[in-house]
């Protein structure tokens, strides 16, 4: 079944892979904002192959209903708002769906804002959650950049600034077969309604400070008591003013570990995916050592 009514929305979601008595681990991949499980399509049958691997469309996004006014956790919305569009949102459908598919618990991969999403599991619903693998998280910024991202989004293009925000950090597209990603990251903004883009990144920008902006975050992300993979575009973290040693400082568990990669942009996992992926799986199979 790949339709799940989770917290009264309609949810996308895909369940592949050996399951049962499969010694595998299993997988839930959660896309960034504005963005869809499509993202993993280079991923899946990687991991299907060694673990059970589920795949949805967060609310809002892709095939997954957009939340009607006053659903939610009401975390940030405002009146006349798209609500229910929070990270902690996005979070609580996850553990929704943990259970309707009799998953957990599980290794949450996370995207950008699904790396956000992944945080909030592992620090409050720490028993679903095996471990987290957090790709490019956009958590870490100081105060004023949020700030600034979230006033643009005021204004009354937000299509047009979330294709311009995400636009620059595009990789350099050098590897083979990763000229189309830009335009397909673009288009994918394009067909969606623009109040839902404006509240998917005022929900990260401006409502959920404290799960992005240091130091507040930084108390909050210590709380993860599972090991985290933390893998980040070299270009990020200069963005952001931090290096690698910043996701270690606030990633506790002796197996947790972070990665720089140079030379990729955002999406480096669709841009060297069989790179990407003998890295996560890697680190995934060493869980049990």
């Amino acid at each position: 079944m790949t339709y799940t009514t989770i917290n009264g929305n309609r949810l996308f979601h895909t369940d592949e892979g050996p399951g049962g008595d499969t010694p595998g681990e299993t997988v839930l991949f959660v896309h960034g904002g504005t963005c869809d499980s499509h993202d993993w399509s280079a991923q899946i049958a990687a991991f299907a192959a060694h673990h059970r691997v589920i795949a949805p469309d967060l609310r809002g996004h892709g095939r997954s209903a957009t939340p009607k006014p006053g659903s939610g956790s009401g975390s940030g919305s405002r009146s006349g708002s798209v609500s229910g569009l929070h990270p902690r949102d996005f979070a609580a459908d996850l553990v929704e769906l943990i259970a309707a598919v009799d998953a957990g618990p599980v290794v949450v991969v996370g995207h950008s804002l699904g790396a956000i999403a992944a945080s909030v599991l592992a620090v409050e619903f720490p028993s679903l959650v095996r471990a987290v693998v957090a790709v490019d998280p956009p958590y870490g910024f100081e105060a004023e950049p949020i700030a600034q991202t979230a006033a643009a989004f005021h204004t009354a293009d937000p299509i047009g600034v979330a294709t311009t925000l995400l636009g620059g950090i595009e990789g350099p597209r050098t590897t083979p077969g990763t000229a189309a990603l830009p335009v397909w990251h673009r288009r994918r903004i394009l067909g969606m309604d623009p109040e839902t883009v404006r509240e998917i990144f005022l929900g990260l920008n401006e409502a959920a400070t404290d799960l992005v902006v240091r130091p507040q975050v930084e108390k909050y992300l210590v709380r993860r008591a599972c090991p985290v993979l933390t893998l980040s575009a070299a270009n990020s973290l200069k963005i952001k003013g931090i290096d690698g040693h910043w996701d270690t400082s606030v990633s506790p568990h002796p197996y947790s570990a972070s990665l720089v990669l140079e030379e990729v942009g955002h999406w480096f996992f669709q841009e060297r995916p069989e790179e990407f992926n003998a890295l996560v799986l890697g680190w995934i199979g060493g869980l049990t050592a």
